[in-house]
C-alpha cells in the first residue's frame, strides 16, 4: 500500500458517524467537528428538540445530520438505532460512544436504581452499541472506527464521591482494549479518549457541588471541548489506521501520573 507524505489526513468525506449523547456537552461538539470534516452524522440523545436544533446548525454550516431520539438504557432503542441511522444516512463507519452520566454520591449512599442507571448508561450501552456496529461492519466486510469516551477518572479517584463513575470508566478503557483485540482482524479499530475536566453540563453540575476545582489544578483552568477536536479527528481518520486498543489521556496535566 502506498501512503501519502505525510500520512496525516483528517478528511472524513463520504463517512457516516453516529454520536451518542449529542444533545449537549462534548457530544454536541464531536458531532459538529465530524460534520465540518465531511462526515454525515447521526446525532442521538434523549432530547429530540436539542438534536433538531443541532441538525439545523450543522446544515447551516454545510453539513448533514440526522437527529434520532435515543435513550441508551432502553434495549429496544439501543438495538435499533444503528439501523435507523443507516436508513437515514447510509452505512455507519464511525461510532462515538459518548453518552454517560455521573453518580455524584458516596458508594454506600447510592440507591440500586442509581447504580443500575450508571452502569446501564456508561458500560452496558457502549458495549451493546459497539457489538451491533461491529456485527454490521463484519457482515459488510468493511472497516470501522469506534471511539469510546472514557475519563481520567478511570485512572485516578480521590474520594470526591463518584466511585462508581470511576469504576464504570475503567470498564470502558478495558472494553476498548479487549474489543480491539477481538476485532483487529476485521479492521475495526477500537480506541478511547480519556478527558480530564472539560466544560460541559455534567461539569457544571460538579462545579456547583464542589466549587471551583480548577484552582487546585496545575494550569488552574477547566478544559475547553475544542481542545479534544484533534484527538477525536485523529482516531476517526485514515491517519490512525494502525492505532487500536489505545486510550488517549487529554487532561491538561490535571490528574498527575
Amino acid at each position: 500500500m502506498s501512503y501519502p507524505l505525510p500520512n496525516a489526513s483528517i478528511d472524513l468525506s463520504g463517512k457516516v458517524a453516529l454520536v451518542t449523547g449529542a444533545s449537549s456537552g462534548l457530544g454536541k461538539r464531536f458531532a459538529q467537528v465530524l460534520a465540518r470534516q465531511g462526515a454525515k452524522v447521526a446525532i442521538t440523545g434523549r432530547r429530540l428538540d436539542r438534536l433538531e436544533a443541532l441538525a439545523a446548525e450543522i446544515a447551516a454550516d454545510g453539513g448533514v445530520a440526522a437527529p434520532l431520539a435515543l435513550d441508551v438504557t432502553d434495549t429496544a432503542q439501543l438495538l435499533a438505532v444503528i439501523g435507523r441511522a443507516e436508513e437515514a444516512l447510509g452505512p455507519v463507519d464511525i461510532l462515538i460512544n459518548n453518552a454517560g452520566i455521573p453518580d455524584a454520591q458516596r458508594a454506600t449512599k447510592m440507591s440500586v436504581a442509581l447504580i443500575d442507571a450508571v452502569l446501564d448508561t456508561n458500560v452496558r450501552a457502549p458495549w451493546i452499541l459497539a457489538c451491533e456496529f461491529a456485527r454490521r461492519r463484519m457482515e459488510a466486510k468493511a472497516p470501522g472506527r469506534i471511539i469510546n469516551i472514557a475519563s481520567m477518572a478511570a485512572y485516578s479517584y480521590r474520594g470526591e464521591g463518584a466511585a462508581l463513575y470511576s469504576v464504570s470508566k475503567a470498564a470502558v478503557v478495558r472494553m476498548t482494549e479487549a474489543l480491539a483485540v477481538e476485532w483487529s482482524k476485521f479492521h475495526i479499530n477500537v480506541n478511547a479518549i480519556a478527558p480530564g475536566a472539560f466544560a460541559s453540563e455534567m461539569m457544571d453540575g460538579m462545579l456547583e457541588r464542589m466549587g471551583d476545582i480548577s484552582q487546585h489544578m496545575p494550569r488552574k483552568r477547566i478544559g475547553d471541548p475544542a481542545q479534544l477536536d484533534s484527538t477525536l479527528l485523529y482516531l476517526c481518520s485514515p491517519a490512525s489506521d494502525a492505532v487500536t486498543g489505545t486510550s488517549i489521556k487529554v487532561d491538561d496535566g490535571q490528574g498527575g501520573r
